[in-house]
C-alpha cells in the first residue's frame, strides 16, 4: 500500500525517518520530531505502517507544518515581494544571479549564459606566442 502525505507518495521501501523527507520542507529533524509525537518506530519501513500511523503522521504533518504546495507558496511570495520594493537581494533574483554574496567573475557561468564546453576557449589570448 502506497502512503500519501502532503500529495506526495512515499517510497515503500525506505525507512519511516528516510521516507518522510521525500515530503518538501521536511529534513531529519523535523522528520524526528513528527516520529516523536506520533509515537511510530523511525527504523519500521514505510510499507509497514500501518493505517492508523499513517493517518496520525498525515495528521501532524498537514496540521502543524508548512509543506509541500503551501510552502513553494509562501517562498514565491516572498521572493515577490522582494522583488516588487526593488531591494538588492529581488533583482538578484529576477536576474537570475547569486542573492547571498557569492563571486560571480568566476563561478556559476551557466548562470550568466557563458557556457566554455571545453577547457581554454572562450578566454582571452596570453599576449605572446609560444
Amino acid at each position: 500500500m502506497a502512503v500519501r502525505i502532503a500529495g506526495t507518495t512515499l517510497p515503500n521501501d525506505k525507512r519511516v525517518e528516510i521516507g518522510l523527507t521525500y515530503i518538501l520542507g521536511i529534513g531529519r529533524t523535523l522528520s524526528g520530531n513528527i516520529l516523536k509525537k506520533a509515537k511510530v518506530d523511525p527504523s519500521i519501513r514505510i510499507k509497514d505502517l500501518t493505517e492508523d500511523q499513517a493517518n496520525e503522521l498525515r495528521n501532524i504533518i498537514e496540521k502543524q507544518y508548512t509543506v509541500e504546495g503551501e510552502l513553494r507558496r509562501e517562498v514565491m511570495s516572498n521572493i515577490k515581494r522582494l522583488k516588487e520594493i526593488k531591494s538588492y537581494r529581488g533583482s538578484r533574483h529576477s536576474k537570475n544571479l547569486p542573492a547571498r554574496g557569492q563571486r560571480t567573475k568566476t563561478n556559476n557561468r551557466t548562470v550568466r549564459g557563458n557556457v566554455r564546453k571545453t577547457s581554454g576557449s572562450g578566454r582571452k589570448d596570453s599576449g605572446q606566442k609560444t
